[in-house]
């Protein structure tokens, strides 16, 4: 009988909790399969059988295991039960599970598409997907929820009553706060009794930006094998700012101060489990091309959260995007030890006074939050101010100025 206990995952981590077993207990495991789902206060992570055989669950759903503890066994010395499957079958299920991840843009492009497990009449899919509803606010009268035309309009006519529920009902229910969620909350409290945090803001006009990407996007996922999207423009901005403002990119330790002569981005991500901050490191030496397969990367890792502890560890600076969510202007609150982290959000068109004249232009809030221990307002302002300056200007990224200030030497 083989004992699977709960591995070190980190200097600072003592104690999982065990959030769902992926296999039953009395079932037969392959080799390398995935046993459980472990959440530390940082990550999740999986528990993987280190021998075929029949499991033996000791842990339950729930349980907060310290490190070393027993999870489960394995009695690799069972005979395999006829119409196992072979210790191939994991792997050959990996390609399928790709499929629908690898291509998240269009899902977005594309809202009203339903899900292809919808049990629904044609008709009800179409005015659902015309229409924007979401086939979890629609409770389907037929048999196995079925859901019919008739559902669906009476949705539409009472937007915002709880679907399968009594009306007026005052039900509560209590669950208990993952780890992952402890650590975010204890994080942001931290941050705010600890530093000394001020916002100052701006305004970016993104006109220059989409249009570059409107025309060099198609040619740049052919040529890179990713889409050009907005994250790379602000990674990169920053990167150059951070580099000229240094004490945005350093840290309080003690009586000292720390700078950092690279620039590691975490890139605030909204995780199924909650927020998560995983770190793109050294930026300021990566291209577009590389800092958005880089982005690609970390967002598909965290969605299925597989983001290990390295890649959510360190950070000098923090970009969160509130503009996904459709947020207009946030004031976002430091990651600490980090000095300083900036928000995105929403494009909005908006008239502006450009050479005397009114014109609409699609423009972009954006917030810094700093520690105004180490940053005062004259770098905050001044990092911002460049930030603006690059996206608004994106060819200054190239070599830090315009090409008639280089060629004049000014």
């Amino acid at each position: 009988m083989i004992e699977i206990k709960v591995p070190p995952v980190g200097e600072s981590i003592s104690e999982v909790t065990l959030v769902t077993w992926m296999k039953k207990d009395g079932e037969w495991v392959e080799r390398d399969e995935v046993l459980c789902e472990l959440e530390s206060e940082k990550a999740t992570f999986e528990l993987n059988a280190e021998q075929a055989g029949i499991l033996h669950i000791v842990a339950q759903e729930g349980d907060t295991l310290n490190i070393g503890d027993l999870a489960c066994k394995i009695d690799e010395t069972a005979a395999r039960p006829e119409g196992a499957a072979p210790a191939a079958a994991p792997v050959a299920e990996a390609p399928k599970q790709e499929a629908p991840a690898a291509a998240p843009a269009p899902a977005k492009e594309a809202p009203a598409a339903l899900p292809a497990d919808v049990k629904a009449t044609p008709v009800a899919k179409s005015i659902m997907s015309d229409k924007k509803v979401n086939p979890a606010a629609v409770h389907g009268s037929g048999a196995n929820g079925r859901i019919f035309k008739a559902d669906v309009l009476a949705a539409l006519e009472n937007p915002g009553r709880p679907v399968g529920k009594e009306l007026y009902s005052r039900e509560e229910k209590a669950q208990k706060m993952s780890n992952l969620r402890k650590t975010v909350s204890r994080r942001l409290v931290e941050a705010k009794n600890t530093t000394a945090m001020l916002t100052t803001f701006n305004e970016v006009d993104m006109t220059n930006i989409m249009a570059i990407r409107k025309q060099y996007k198609d040619k740049f996922k052919e040529t890179h094998g990713v889409n050009l999207g907005f994250m790379s423009f602000f990674t990169k901005a920053c990167t150059i700012a951070l580099m000229e403002w240094p004490a945005v990119n350093a840290y309080i330790d003690g009586d000292n101060i720390i700078y950092h002569e690279y620039a590691d981005i975490s890139i605030a991500v909204s995780a199924p489990k909650g927020l998560v901050v995983p770190v793109i490191r050294n930026a300021e030496s990566m291209s577009m091309a590389e800092i958005e397969g880089k982005v690609l990367e970390l967002a598909k890792k965290a969605r299925e959260n597989k983001l290990t502890i390295e890649e959510m560890t360190g950070g000098t600076f923090t970009i969160t995007n509130g503009g996904v969510f459709g947020s207009l202007m946030s004031t976002p609150i430091i990651n600490i030890p980090q000095s300083a982290i900036l928000g995105m959000h929403k494009i909005q068109e908006r008239p502006m006074v450009i050479d005397g004249e009114i014109k609409i232009r699609p423009m972009m809030y954006v917030a810094l939050s700093y520690d105004h221990r180490i940053i005062d307002g004259r770098e905050s302002v001044g990092f911002l101010v460049r930030v603006k300056e690059l996206l608004e200007n994106p060819e200054l990224m190239l070599i830090g100025k315009s090409p008639t200030e280089a060629l004049l030497e000014l």
